[in-house]
């Protein structure tokens, strides 16, 4: 299967009725800037309902989730998750209370742009459209870690609409038809990563409608910024391609083993690092790219623990209906 790229749409005249849902989990820190991101929509005010998941949150979350619904401009709706603990199952909370027949997903820890929303739906003015993915972009990042992520366009919707089984947009920035919902079903409730990739390839594999990637249509995301947050997410990814691979057979990725990380940091060490430090004196190359190996077999190596360690929960088989 494949997806079409779409650049701008004209949204004068397609302005449906949508329902945002954001899952959110212990994002104090996070929902001033989010709220305000949600503010600075284009989309008309009067059109968009924002349904705000509180995951059972042990800071002040919904508490402030509550205190941003009173005094909003737009339209904030609060709910509460606390039967289980995955972002899948607050997104199920918030889908089944949507009113909308376009529902459209992003995260706590992520920054629409202004255009965003707008830019978002407008492919669905194409009735054979059932899914549309934005891009995800870094927020700007000052540490090695958040420059080499940005450099590698780690969050790229580009990487997964790419994927050698089937496309698929990350939940970061993705639209979906309420239809396309009530012929497969929800999220995967007890799943705790890959669920964007499972719901995405459900619905086309019932050859409802198209993929499109709306290019324009721009969420931020920060990066990781210490090697253990990097570490965690790697091995995130290592757990979704092992749940992925035993409910669709689709291919593992090919193991890192100790002594070939070993041999890549030696070979890094005594013969990449010399020649790229002259370079970097020479004004030639970025700093990244003196430490792009070794980060690069940090996280190929976590990738590697995630897919060994990881086995799927009976529990994760489970499809919600609306």
């Amino acid at each position: 299967m494949s997806y079409q790229s779409i650049n701008t749409i004209t949204t004068d005249t397609f302005l449906p009725n949508v329902s945002v849902v954001i899952p959110i989990y212990n994002c104090e820190t996070d929902l001033p800037e989010l709220v305000n991101c949600l503010f600075a929509q284009t989309y008309p005010k009067e059109l968009v309902e924002y349904l705000l998941v509180d995951n059972n949150s042990s800071d002040r979350t919904f508490e402030l989730l509550q205190q941003a619904a009173d005094i909003s401009p737009i339209l904030i709706r609060v709910f509460s998750e606390n039967k289980i603990q995955s972002s899948y199952a607050a997104r199920n909370t918030g889908i089944r209370a949507a009113n909308s027949q376009i529902i459209a997903f992003t995260d706590a820890d992520c920054r629409p742009q202004p255009e965003w929303l707008k830019l978002l739906v407008a492919p669905f003015v194409n009735n054979d459209v059932v899914i549309v993915a934005g891009e995800i972009t870094a927020l700007p990042g000052n540490s090695l870690l958040e420059k080499f992520a940005e450099n590698q366009q780690t969050l790229s919707q580009k990487h997964t609409l790419n994927h050698k089984f089937c496309p698929y947009g990350q939940t970061a920035n993705l639209a979906i038809r309420r239809q396309a919902l009530e012929k497969v079903g929800l999220f995967r409730p007890y799943l705790t990563t890959g669920g964007d990739a499972d719901i995405c390839w459900r619905i086309q594999q019932e050859n409802i409608g198209h993929l499109e990637f709306a290019t324009e249509a721009i969420v931020k995301h920060r990066h990781r910024t210490t090697l253990k947050e990097l570490q965690s997410q790697w091995r995130r990814y290592g757990h979704s391609n092992r749940y992925l691979h035993e409910l669709y057979g689709v291919e593992l990725m090919r193991d890192i083993t100790l002594k070939e990380c070993s041999y890549r940091l030696a070979r890094w060490l005594f013969k990449e690092l010399p020649k790229e430090s002259i370079k970097s004196l020479a004004g030639k190359t970025h700093l990244i790219d003196l430490f792009k190996t070794p980060i690069g077999i940090l996280t190929a190596r976590a990738r590697t623990v995630g897919q060994r360690e990881a086995k799927l929960p009976q529990q994760a088989k489970i499809i919600e209906t609306l």
